[in-house]
């Protein structure tokens, strides 16, 4: 069964400075927005973008712009860090099916990275919803469906 976790606390959450190679790449992400919220797309059609995260234990996802409203789905258990657009670093304990939601504003974004702090691989899939309050972001050339 699924579980949802609308307004759940991170495990951690702290305002400190981030390490020079972390905020060069949010730099860099706020001049060149980046609209990969996973590793792969699965799917795209009209409607929806189908995403899937893996992560090896200590890899990392780099700074992604959420722009339509999506849901994801935690495939597995996993613990993860994420440096946040508001300059917060936080960090959570994900359970194997936990589900969030996530509506963008119209002309709002979100931006963060994704870390696997674990010991075992981290799978997530993202479903993009392209009738949000704002267009999708062009993806960049060349990418494809897997």
């Amino acid at each position: 069964m699924a579980q949802s976790s609308v307004n759940r606390p991170p495990d951690k959450k702290e305002a400190s400075p981030w390490p020079a190679d972390i905020a060069a790449e949010f730099e860099c992400e706020g001049k060149n927005p980046n609209p990969c919220v996973g590793t792969t797309l699965l799917s795209e059609n009209e409607r929806t973008r189908v995403w899937i995260i893996r992560l090896a234990p200590g890899e990392r996802l780099g700074f992604h712009r959420h722009v339509l409203d999506y849901f994801w789905i935690a495939i597995s258990g996993c613990r993860g860090r994420a440096h946040v657009q508001d300059g917060t670093t936080v960090e959570w304990t994900y359970q194997p099916n936990e589900i969030r939601h996530g509506r963008v504003g119209k002309g709002e974004f979100t931006v963060h990275d994704l870390e696997n702090i674990g010991d075992h691989e981290m799978v997530f899939v993202t479903v993009e919803f392209k009738d949000s309050a704002n267009m999708a972001m062009a993806l960049p050339s060349g990418l494809t469906p897997q």
